[in-house]
């Protein structure tokens, strides 16, 4: 309802709905992940789904790993997948073993994603949507990327692309090797960081995909089953809002012409906004800054920490 009153919005004022509809999706890779610094996988699950539930979230997509089922120490993996589909959200492939494709053979990966697809292909809630681990779709070997884009063109799955990503994986491991190294940390700045990072990750990728679409896509935010995502994830569906995004559900956003989207670039890794760019010719930056190793930990360690550069 908001997104057609924007864009009814937008007619009345000339200018292109194209350009006023901001909409984002939320994905979740890596499920199901083990104990993390704060929470147990099944206390993580039960937050998570709580966040989506009281912010009247739609549905998002929990992108599976089914390897790792069977190394949590939870209610076990496989029902706690079953939670996120019970609450109204869709599961996709992630591949069996979280591989790198530029490590590994076509074939091997390509056996890797139907090892999963067995596990995941008749369960309730299940998308024809791959992604990549690691967003790694072969880095300078062309020839192994489109192998793979073939395979899974041939098995009926597409790609579960990203297009805003703040690396809130790498938060969270800072996060919990602080907490494991027992260092006091300011948790409201921590939620500021996981906040405003993915706000402006989703904001600098609108950007760039106005340049090189000339239009405004249905985003895909990539986030990860973490436990920062289960402390901070009602904060930040409630900023995106606030900065004027529209959430949606994967099944629209993954509806959006941009689908059909496969950039040929020298180097195949990251997001399809960084994708799209470099097809089109625009220069850097392309990544949202704090995908910056150590930009993010400069600010991690300054706003969470207290500590000074000195130290």
């Amino acid at each position: 309802m908001i997104a057609r009153l924007l864009l009814i919005l937008a007619l009345l004022l000339g200018s292109s709905p194209a350009l006023a509809d901001k909409r984002i999706a939320l994905s979740f890779d890596d499920a199901p992940r083990s104990r993390g610094g704060f929470f147990t996988p099944d206390q993580r699950t039960r937050r998570i789904i709580a966040a989506l539930r009281a912010t009247r979230a739609p549905q998002a997509v929990f992108f599976v790993v089914p390897g790792q089922i069977g190394h949590d120490d939870g209610i076990g993996g496989d029902r706690r997948i079953a939670a996120y589909v019970r609450a109204g959200n869709v599961i996709a492939n992630h591949s069996f073993s979280h591989k790198h494709l530029s490590e590994i053979g076509a074939l091997a990966f390509l056996d890797d994603i139907d090892k999963a697809d067995a596990w995941l292909r008749h369960r309730p809630g299940f998308r024809p949507w791959f992604r990549f681990p690691f967003l790694d779709e072969g880095g300078a070997d062309k020839a192994r990327r489109d192998v793979v884009r073939a395979g899974l063109a041939a098995r009926g799955l597409s790609n579960g692309y990203v297009t805003a990503e703040s690396s809130d994986w790498h938060l969270e491991s800072m996060a919990a090797e602080a907490r494991a190294a027992g260092k006091p940390m300011d948790m409201t700045a921590l939620g500021r960081l996981y906040v405003s990072w993915h706000v402006e990750a989703a904001d600098f990728a609108a950007g760039l995909l106005r340049k090189t679409t000339g239009r405004q896509p249905a985003q895909v935010m990539l986030l990860h089953e973490t436990d920062l995502a289960a402390l901070y994830l009602s904060d930040l569906i409630r900023a995106l809002r606030k900065d004027g995004w529209t959430v949606i559900s994967a099944d629209e956003a993954y509806a959006d012409p941009l689908r059909a989207e496969m950039p040929d670039t020298p180097f195949a890794n990251g997001t399809l906004t960084e994708a799209l760019a470099w097809q089109k010719g625009l220069p850097n930056p392309r990544w949202y800054r704090y995908n910056d190793m150590k930009l993010a930990r400069e600010a991690f360690n300054r706003d969470v920490l207290g500590e000074t550069e000195a130290k």
